[in-house]
């Protein structure tokens, strides 16, 4: 029995031939901000499907909250947002919200949470459609904030933000993880590192670090984080 709310071990992922993941093993600990970090391409999406269950692997175990992941018991214990939008244009955010609220079986008074949490109770009532790329996206967080899950999988959640809204969701994040929530946070933009209690660096779909901000600036002896990345790269070659 383990306390991680995420376990993997030697996951492989095949896709077209190709070896997509390669071997990774990892653990995520609980009320953690982890970031999963690295250049597009690498295997982040790939991997954060695998912890929801819905990437068929080829090897190596993932254990999700105690269950194998992809159990219908984490159905309502995990919340997922995607890089594609997954509200629906034609009705309101708070409509969508209602709708997959229903389908979660979420309280309906963590509707009026969720869409206050992505900063978005201005457009409550704003057809989905008629929001900007950076709106609709809040949207789709807002959708995976429902119902306060114990594990939050959200992928590049701040891509296309501007830099205000980008640190009110990161305050949001660590506020959520400060109340017992696990956070798995993808990003390419190596600037974000700094504020994940904990990293995972990708690299051509195998893990390159798994360590603190602060223990990777010192392995490498590099104070900037995206320095410290080339450095572990350099070092592979």
């Amino acid at each position: 029995m383990t306390n991680s709310a995420v376990v993997i071990d030697g996951l492989r992922v095949v896709r077209g031939g190709r070896e997509v993941l390669r071997d990774v093993s990892f653990r995520v600990e609980p009320g953690s901000v982890t970031g999963l970090l690295g250049p597009s391409g690498c295997g982040k999406t790939t991997l954060m499907r695998a912890v929801v269950g819905v990437q068929v692997t080829h090897g190596g175990t993932v254990t999700v909250l105690g269950e194998p992941a992809g159990s219908r018991r984490l159905r309502r214990r995990i919340g997922y947002a995607t890089q594609a939008p997954a509200v629906y244009a034609d009705l309101t955010v708070t409509e969508s919200l209602r709708y997959f609220a229903s389908v979660l079986g979420a309280p309906s008074r963590s509707i009026a949470e969720a869409i206050e949490q992505v900063g978005l109770g201005s457009h409550a009532d704003a057809l989905v459609g008629r929001l900007s790329g950076g709106q609709r996206s809040r949207a789709s967080l807002a959708v995976a904030l429902l119902g306060k899950p114990e594990l939050l999988v959200l992928d590049e959640p701040t891509v296309g933000l501007d830099p205000l809204l980008r640190e009110h969701l990161w305050n949001v994040f660590h506020r959520l993880a400060a109340d017992g929530t696990t956070l798995l946070v993808s990003s390419h933009v190596m600037d974000e590192a700094a504020r994940c209690t904990r990293l995972l660096l990708m690299r051509d779909g195998a893990l390159l670090a798994d360590d603190s901000p602060d223990a990777l600036r010192a392995a490498t002896g590099e104070q900037d984080l995206e320095r410290a990345f080339l450095h572990l790269v350099k070092a592979q070659r």
